[in-house]
């Protein structure tokens, strides 16, 4: 194990938020689960084409609860940081991001993911939570570079990193499966050097 892998583990809290007057970003909890369930159920078919098949248990609570228990798992051993996305004050859930397979020693990086709510896409709430999460990684994760991939169909998935300042850098064939299918992604970066300390992202 690397030293920046001791480091990056010494300092981690028991839990994150990062916040704004208006949005928040937290390790999910169990008592997310109602939040979650509607949101997610009312959002089924608007989310199934995305990402990869739903298990016969998807939605089920103690699903939720072992998703729970593994999300502070891999937060605790510095592995990934699965984050839920909240609108304040009522704290209403959004969607979720998530900043995966993160990778120490001479890479310094990682794979970002996320998912929205149907009837909340489109009103700007996942370029505020990268707005949210792209310093925290970069400051607080002390990583270089942030991997982003999505299916070339998902043309909404495709402006929001090219809004946020990510560049396009190539085609990876079949590189997950995706709704009972392996589909070909898009592959976008960001790194450190691009992103100026205290620069604001574009509105």
């Amino acid at each position: 194990m690397t030293r920046s892998v001791f480091r990056f583990l010494s300092r981690q809290p028991e839990t994150i938020e990062i916040a704004n007057q208006d949005y928040l970003l937290r390790l999910p909890r169990y008592a997310d689960y109602r939040q979650w369930y509607h949101l997610r159920s009312e959002s089924r078919g608007f989310l199934e084409p995305w990402e990869p098949t739903w298990r016969a248990d998807e939605m089920t609570e103690s699903a939720f609860r072992g998703r729970v228990i593994r999300n502070e798992q891999e937060f605790a051993s510095g592995q990934a940081v699965p984050l839920f996305l909240f609108h304040k004050p009522a704290e209403t859930l959004l969607g979720g991001i998530t900043i995966g397979h993160i990778r120490r020693g001479a890479g310094q990086n990682c794979m970002i993911g996320y998912w929205m709510g149907e009837r909340h896409a489109g009103h700007g709430h996942m370029f505020a939570a990268l707005k949210l999460a792209i310093p925290y990684i970069f400051s607080s994760l002390e990583l270089h570079r942030i991997e982003a991939a999505c299916i070339p169909e998902n043309s909404r998935s495709i402006r929001l990193l090219e809004k946020a300042g990510f560049e396009r850098e190539g085609y990876l064939r079949q590189y997950l499966r995706i709704n009972g299918q392996w589909r070909d992604h898009v592959l976008f970066s960001l790194l450190s050097d691009d992103a100026v300390p205290n620069r604001k992202l574009p509105l």
